[in-house]
């Protein structure tokens, strides 16, 4: 019998442990990684193409969100199935949007990750009780009232990366190397960032990076 290979991917060691213990412990499961960053994690797909990946949203480098959209474009055989700790709306709406299969809350992964593993390698969404019995309420809502529409133009990829770097407190010139760029270029991203969310100030760009998920609150 053909394994389902799985590709963990979490920043913290011992949550990617235990979803070792967890998956190996199946006849039909076997995890051929771990990565402990969204960059990592894209770079591991496409050495090991497996068939599903467990992957974090808030993670350092390049977070959840940016790290799906890569991974569908590079290697599009690989299942997205996010497990996060955040299920803000938007943001689970921006990665189905991105191309991840399933969304699990860590809260109740215990009960549905081997399930949702198992689904999402044949093809179909799986998503956590409560994220389900919300995404239903918003089609019978778009139903009745029109199709949803968002306040804001959403951000773009590379946006979307300096908003994670300036939440993680790095300079426009730390941000700038690491995304090999313009100083000058970083800054234009900075503020159409801010304009799309209207938010003015360092602070507020953080907070909103973590209220969504994008980085943790106790991230060192």
């Amino acid at each position: 019998m053909k394994k389902i290979t799985v590709l963990l991917a979490d920043d913290h060691t011992v949550v990617r442990q235990g979803l070792r213990i967890l998956l190996e412990a199946e006849d039909d499961m076997k995890v051929v990684g771990e990565a402990e960053n969204g960059r990592q994690a894209g770079q591991m797909c496409r050495k090991l193409n497996p068939d599903v990946i467990v992957l974090d949203v808030a993670m350092p480098v390049v977070n959840g969100l940016e790290a799906t959209r890569q991974i569908i474009r590079e290697t599009p055989h690989t299942k997205v199935l996010v497990l996060s700790s955040y299920s803000d709306d938007d943001y689970v709406q921006q990665l189905i949007e991105a191309g991840a299969t399933g969304y699990l809350v860590k809260q109740s992964a215990a009960n549905d990750l081997l399930k949702a593993i198992r689904e999402t390698v044949k093809g179909n969404a799986f998503f956590s009780p409560s994220i389900s019995k919300r995404l239903l309420e918003q089609c019978q809502d778009a139903f009745v009232r029109g199709p949803f529409r968002k306040k804001n133009a959403p951000l773009t990829s590379r946006e979307a990366e300096v908003l994670q770097l300036i939440a993680e407190g790095q300079a426009n010139k730390q941000i700038a190397s690491q995304l090999s760029i313009s100083i000058k270029t970083v800054e234009k991203h900075r503020q159409q960032v801010m304009n799309k969310l209207n938010i003015h100030d360092v602070a507020g760009l953080t907070r909103h990076a973590i209220a969504k998920g994008i980085i943790e609150n106790n991230r060192a």
